[in-house]
């Protein structure tokens, strides 16, 4: 992609990360001490094993090592804005859902190096030409996450009344501008796209599945509620596809590497109809 494209990738990505932070509060960090269990099995299915399945499914599957780096940068991306919007529409435990959103957004400042570099030698090896430092890696995810997400809590605390406000315009400007990038992406790679979508197609749709069945079935072995484990799995299947192709793009200037997380954000959209429904279908249950 140019340097235009590139640009607009990383401004959407900062927009979007100062949208998640007018929405949280240090109360939504200090709920880990609150609810202990409910967020190591968070933890536990989106930091370790989302990776490790992904790792498992891309071998399993042979999937071509553009595909596989794509998947796995994107299990390297897990929550987002849009699995606490999708809690909510499945009555899942929302508080739950945005604490691991805010602490995730700090850890897979680690996390996600380690990751990406692991997965390129493992799937290139001695063939990439692509690097990925971490020093420099780091960096970026500081000036494209945390910078961003620590300026929107501070206008929640602070400024509350402008903060509600800008709630709906950044929501509005955020996905306007991501929809932006697929466009250019999708042109970009508009000679392979058929290709790449064929083959990242069956591994994204195996990965979401199993994330998220594992997700709900660790949690209820776990003796955690329904609404939490409907919520883990919410969270351990629905990635945050922006950060992907923006590491994609922006960081690894390989934008075939980002197909994979635009099929696997399409696919997530359709498999949440699932939790929903169950969701749904169990608040109804209750209430009645």
């Amino acid at each position: 992609m140019d340097s235009t494209a590139t640009l607009i990738l990383a401004i959407s990505l900062i927009v979007i990360m100062i949208g998640m932070g007018l929405s949280l509060t240090l109360a939504d960090f200090r709920r880990v001490l609150q609810m202990p269990k409910a967020v190591f099995l968070g933890f536990l299915n989106q930091i370790i094993l989302l990776p490790l399945i992904a790792f498992g499914l891309c071998y399993a599957l042979d999937a071509d090592p553009v595909i596989a780096i794509g998947i796995m940068i994107l299990a390297s991306c897990p929550g987002g804005a849009t699995s606490n919007l999708l809690t909510l529409l499945a009555k899942g435990d929302t508080a739950l859902s945005v604490t691991l959103t805010a602490v995730n957004s700090l850890i897979t400042i680690v996390t996600i190096p380690i990751i990406v570099t692991f997965s390129l030698d493992a799937f290139l090896g001695e063939n990439t030409e692509v690097s990925a430092p971490i020093g420099e890696m780091i960096t970026q995810l500081l000036v494209i996450i945390v910078i961003p997400l620590s300026m929107g809590m501070l206008i929640r605390r602070f400024k509350p009344q402008i903060a509600a406000r800008l709630d709906k315009p950044v929501r509005i400007a955020s996905g306007a501008l991501i929809i932006l990038v697929i466009v250019g992406l999708v042109i970009k790679e508009r000679a392979h796209l058929v290709e790449y979508f064929q083959m990242a197609l069956l591994i994204a749709l195996s990965l979401n599945i199993a994330t998220m069945l594992v997700g709900y079935l660790t949690s209820r072995l776990a003796n955690l509620n329904f609404r939490q484990a409907m919520t883990i799995s919410i969270e351990s299947g629905t990635q945050n596809g922006t950060l992907a192709i923006s590491l994609a793009v922006v960081t690894l200037a390989r934008p075939d590497f980002a197909i994979a997380a635009a099929v696997y954000s399409l696919i997530m959209y359709v498999t949440a109809l699932v939790p929903l429904y169950f969701g749904n279908k169990q608040e109804k249950h209750i209430s009645n």
